[in-house]
């Protein structure tokens, strides 16, 4: 008998193999394939994006409300995410997403009040490419996406109040019932009585009312400083009035924003405002 007739007498182990054979290929290992894929649940399953954050998590670190009472607020449809209502439990939002809340605005984020003595040569902005920005100065005061109130020019200084409470910026924006700012002014030459007199009763630049809470010379120094308050957010009210007077600013220096002053803040730093002057601040 030939070998080949001597194998196929001995059973030659065909393509399906025998029961034996089976449990050595599973011992060895080799099971199908199938046994090794995922499962049609965690293959949908998608992975987490570290920039978003469930509705109700956002909502409830704004100390607001609960988890647990979000969901209810978003159940019956008091909560938009950038002006749609969101009812879907689970949602998820990324931080620079417009949550409101019964068309409130709610901030995750930890509220942060931060005052700069800002020096000159920095750009009060929040754009990247403009040179050396204010935002720089405060890079680490706090975690928080907080943001200046107004404006002070490249070459001005003073006092800059930051924050990201929309509540405290709206009492600044509000020019009738805001919060008053004073600044040192010192001009290119001495301000005449008569310009002095006509910026304490207001006068009309283009149809525009140009008004000031205060304005007066400076004890014991020429006439070319003054002291002037108003309730503004910028100093390009300040610049109108004195450019339609025909005066040059040499200085301009915030040494005031309400009750709070540049005691203990040298220039080009920054404190955190203390519960006190927080309390104060809203009151005004």
């Amino acid at each position: 008998m030939s070998k080949q007739q001597g194998n196929k007498g001995k059973g030659k182990p065909s393509g399906r193999g025998s029961g034996n054979t089976r449990s050595t290929s599973y011992a060895r290992g080799n099971a199908p394939i199938k046994k090794n894929n995922p499962t049609p649940k965690q293959a949908q399953k998608k992975p987490s994006n570290p920039d978003e954050i469930r509705l109700n998590k956002y909502i409830a670190n704004s100390g607001m409300c609960s988890r647990r009472e979000a969901d209810s607020h978003i159940a019956i449809g008091l909560v938009t995410v950038n002006g749609k209502v969101i009812t879907e439990m689970g949602y998820k939002v990324k931080l620079g997403d417009e949550v409101r809340y019964d068309g409130a605005k709610i901030n995750p984020e930890k509220k942060a009040y931060v005052l700069l003595n800002k020096p000159k040569g920095f750009a009060t902005t929040t754009s990247e490419g403009k040179g050396r920005t204010v935002m720089d100065l405060v890079a680490n005061a706090t975690s928080s996406r907080i943001k200046p109130i107004g404006r002070l020019g490249r070459n001005s200084k003073g006092l800059l109040l930051f924050t990201n409470d929309d509540a405290i910026a709206d009492k600044f924006t509000n020019s009738k019932h805001g919060v008053a700012r004073l600044f040192h002014i010192e001009l290119d030459k001495n301000l005449k009585l008569e310009d002095l007199k006509k910026v304490q009763a207001g006068f009309k630049v283009h149809d525009r009312l140009i008004a000031v809470e205060e304005i007066s010379y400076i004890d014991g120094a020429s006439k070319r400083e003054l002291g002037l308050k108003i309730k503004n957010t910028g100093n390009t009210l300040i610049r109108t009035i004195f450019e339609y007077l025909k005066y040059d600013i040499v200085s301009l220096d915030c040494v005031a924003i309400g009750h709070l002053t540049k005691k203990d803040i040298p220039r080009g730093s920054w404190k955190h405002l203390t519960e006190q002057e927080l309390n104060t601040l809203k009151m005004l």
